[in-house]
């Protein structure tokens, strides 16, 4: 399978399971038509109907589409990582419980892990 070529600071978050700096990230507090993809294999993760505020500092999603997002434990033995279900590309976290939207999940997205297509 070919992946997009990833930059250094990509290659940390999506491989290297990193972090993006809260609020830095192009994806935060934009809200257009579209669909979410991921950055290394372009398979479509999210909807922006789903994406909603959070305030967190990292784009946040109620829900994904199915079969393409996988939830596995955290390293750390407290959260549950998100990762691309085609290439394994780290996402970020699943929150549950928060009470920010109907659904009660939030998935904690980091931008550099996405790209976005305009509907």
């Amino acid at each position: 399978m070919k992946f997009n070529e990833l930059s250094e600071q990509e290659k940390y978050v999506i491989e290297q399971k990193g972090t993006e700096y809260p609020n830095s990230g192009i994806y935060n507090d934009f809200y257009e038509k579209g669909t979410y993809i991921c950055k290394k294999c372009n398979t479509p993760l999210y909807r922006s109907q789903d994406k909603f505020k959070s305030s967190c500092g990292w784009p946040s999603f109620d829900d994904e589409i199915k079969d393409a997002v996988k939830k596995v434990p955290d390293i750390d033995g407290r959260r549950t990582e998100i990762v691309c279900a085609n290439c394994g590309g780290h996402l970020g976290h699943i929150f549950d419980g928060e009470g920010f939207t109907q659904k009660n999940i939030r998935h904690c997205v980091n931008s550099i892990s996405l790209n976005f297509e305009k509907e």
